[in-house]
């Protein structure tokens, strides 16, 4: 019996850590944020014919936050968790780093971990962006080592990293909030 409970705990054990890998964590409680105007809630409703890129989010937010710098561009071939453009996943996904984030703090993470800054995802819907980012949050919830922020608007979703203090965070809740 031992050894099944093992099993089941180091099959945890690496889930949380692959899924960190590509998300980050979550936070305790979750920010969200519902923007009214931006072109991501345009799409939603219709009036855009194009959702915006995740790369376009991050030109977008990083003009508001200084600190936010393009990490990388996640496409099929480099997406640790295997997820870009399969169904109910993000289309669209970058990671960013943040000046802010002690070089210490990320000693030993990828280059391009989203603990280094965080992370903009683009689903199709914003219940697509919903569901990630309460699965990443179900799965993070007692690793407290792994918890981010997460706002969201219609279908994209912003993760940033849990060595960002609240108000620091928050500079990218209200940047998303005025797009």
């Amino acid at each position: 019996m031992k050894k099944i409970r093992l099993s089941v705990a180091a099959a945890a054990v690496v889930l949380a850590t692959g899924v960190l890998a590509a998300c980050g964590g979550a936070e305790d409680s979750p920010k969200s944020t519902s923007g009214n105007g931006s072109k991501a809630s345009a799409t939603a409703e219709g009036s855009q014919s194009d959702p915006a890129t995740a790369r376009e989010v991050l030109e977008d937010l990083s003009g508001r936050v200084s600190a936010a710098k393009l990490n990388t561009v996640v496409t099929a071939e480099n997406d640790p968790n295997k997820l870009l453009g399969r169904p109910q996943q993000y289309t669209s996904k970058v990671t960013f780093t943040d000046s802010r984030i002690a070089a210490a703090d990320v000693e030993g993470l990828d280059k391009d971990d989203s603990l280094r800054g965080g992370a903009v995802e683009v689903f199709g819907s914003e219940g697509d962006a919903k569901a990630r980012s309460e699965y990443i949050q179900s799965v993070t919830k007692k690793l407290p080592s792994l918890a981010e922020y997460h706002y969201q608007d219609g279908p994209v979703l912003v993760r940033v990293s849990h060595y960002l203090t609240p108000k620091q965070a928050a500079d990218y809740k209200a940047a998303l909030g005025s797009r």
